[in-house]
């Protein structure tokens, strides 16, 4: 359905009070959210494409300077015509936690405390709880505590 000519559009959002935004009609809530995905989308992919180049552009030049620093990972700069760029290539570790396990043990058996060496961290999937029975539950339940994320409304038209 068509909207009046005066209708705010898209780029009216950020001038428009919350209160104003919240008393539109649901169609025009669902349209405006429309327009917001599309655009977040569309942004994204003109962001990705000038990373893509900026990575292209300066790729070799940072691997060189990294090479020459030693470095396998970290931040790097590097200047053009006075432009500095700082390039960063974050490390990523990960350890396998059956092995650790191995460790903890052998630590706690040798009479140390392994907790002075590794962090030790305990979790249980929500999908498995769920999956327990009652009593399980009951026994894990004072350990358990719930809280909410940032609540999220996705609007959609109805079939007609």
């Amino acid at each position: 359905m068509p909207h009046p000519d005066n209708a705010p559009r898209f780029d009216d959002l950020g001038e428009l009070a919350i209160g104003d935004i919240a008393a539109l009609p649901p169609e025009m809530l669902l349209d405006l959210q429309t327009t917001a995905l599309a655009e977040t989308a569309r942004v994204k992919r003109l962001r990705d494409r000038l990373e893509a180049g900026i990575a292209q552009r300066y790729d070799a030049a940072v691997a060189a300077v990294r090479t020459a620093q030693g470095k396998t990972s970290g931040t790097v700069r590097v200047e053009d015509e006075g432009v500095v760029i700082v390039a960063d290539l974050p490390k990523k570790v990960s350890w396998d936690q059956d092995r650790l396990a191995a460790m903890a043990e052998r630590i706690r058996a040798a009479g140390d405390d392994p907790t002075e060496y590794l962090e030790i961290a305990y979790r249980v999937p929500e999908r498995r709880y769920g999956a327990w029975p009652a009593a399980m539950r009951e026994g894990f339940a004072d350990a358990r505590s719930e809280t909410t994320g940032k609540p999220v409304f996705r609007l959609e038209a109805r079939d007609r």
